[in-house]
């Protein structure tokens, strides 16, 4: 059985590097995905970067508030009048800045005593408008604590009973968790190379075959079923493993493109993450394979074959993102199940966690035993199809 399988899997590599698609694939989903992810996530950091260093407020009736723009330009800030037609800027997300709006009445307002009444416009689907509601808000308050002081010490009151406490904050994120913030999607698309790279080759052995009319004349062969069965699954494995591979080692020199020096900094891929990465991912490619391979041996044709992969393609997607949309942490059943498991082990890398054989065991031990069932599975259909 060993040398049939080793006979078929010659030939099954063989023919999955000579497809054109398959070439592309892995070139396109691993090779480039790295640098592509990185580069897009540089860029979206450095937006906000860009924002936070413009130290621009858009105001809106400034001149009736002379006090708080002497303030504002105290604290380095710029002061821009806001356009016209703001709200509609806003809502097309032109306009990058909340909108400060200061009514006529506010000078009168404030010297009768009174609270005036601002308004901080801005649009919750405006990313950077929104955004930048934080730093006007922390402006204003600034500004009312500095009135308030100045009042109270005009009467004699020292500015300190306005508090009753003093708060001193503390960050027990370390720098790769922080990171691991922005970089929490990087697994989800290595997974998903993964699949979709072993996606052509296992339709093409199987349901290609059984098309082109070359998978019964196969089963003539003095190999076993199961012989057939283990050497397609190891050229089919092998693609994926090495998509695995290329898309992990593309990360290595892809962060010489981080344009955003903050994620430049927090941002550290080496050889031990790429090396943690491959542990989780390497059995993972393997399962999803020989999955891959059950469903399409059902099927008559290719196209029904890529029909009834999307089921599996579209589980795979959604499993990881459990992890996103997850307010309570971890759950204890993430190990147990494939995809999930591996987004959750990688994640923790990215945390610069070091992962151990007992974290690695149940996901690896999920993935032998899901290529085992769905091989089993290939192997009695090709029997039950031999002997018709």
């Amino acid at each position: 059985m060993t040398r049939g399988a080793w006979t078929v899997y010659r030939k099954e590599i063989v023919d999955a590097l000579r497809d054109r698609r398959t070439l592309l694939v892995v070139l396109l989903s691993s090779v480039l995905m790295g640098p592509l992810v990185l580069v897009l996530l540089s860029s979206l950091v450095a937006q906000f970067e860009t924002q936070a260093d413009k130290r621009v407020i858009v105001v809106s009736g400034i001149e009736h508030a002379p006090a708080l723009r002497n303030f504002i330009e105290r604290q380095t800030f710029s002061v821009i009048e806001a356009p016209a037609d703001y709200e509609a800027q806003l809502r097309t997300s032109k306009l990058g800045e909340p909108v400060l709006v200061i009514p006529p009445d506010y000078a009168a307002s404030a010297a009768a005593g009174e609270l005036p009444v601002v308004e901080l416009v801005s649009d919750s689907s405006n990313r950077q408008a929104e955004a930048g509601s934080t730093r006007v808000m922390r402006l204003l308050t600034a500004f009312n604590q500095e009135r308030a002081g100045l009042t109270l010490a005009l009467r004699g009151v020292s500015p300190a009973v306005l508090q009753s406490m003093e708060v001193q904050e503390r960050d027990l994120a370390s720098r790769e968790i922080r990171a691991a913030q922005f970089t929490t999607m990087l697994p989800f698309f290595v997974i998903m190379a993964v699949l979709y790279g072993a996606l052509n080759a296992a339709l093409d052995t199987t349901a290609g075959e059984r098309e082109r009319g070359s998978l019964e004349p196969l089963l003539t062969n003095p190999a076993s079923p199961m012989a057939l069965v283990l050497g397609k699954w190891g050229a089919v494995a092998s693609v994926g493993m090495l998509i695995a591979v290329l898309s992990v080692a593309s990360f290595l020199p892809a962060q010489w493109l981080i344009r955003s020096e903050t994620l430049r900094s927090l941002f550290l891929f080496g050889l031990r993450e790429a090396a943690s990465f491959l542990a989780v991912l390497v059995p993972l490619a393997a399962a999803l394979s020989a999955l891959l391979m059950a469903v399409a041996i059902r099927c008559r044709s290719f196209k029904e074959a890529q029909a009834n992969s999307t089921v599996v393609i579209l589980v795979v997607s959604l499993l990881p993102l459990v992890t996103v949309f997850s307010q309570s942490g971890e759950q204890p059943w993430y190990p147990w199940v494939p995809a999930l498991a591996q987004q959750t082990l990688m994640n923790r890398v990215l945390r610069g966690e070091t992962l151990g054989a007992a974290q690695i065991g149940v996901p690896l031990l999920v993935s032998a035993v899901l290529a085992a069932l769905c091989l089993w599975f290939v192997a009695r259909r090709l029997r039950a199809a031999a002997v018709r």
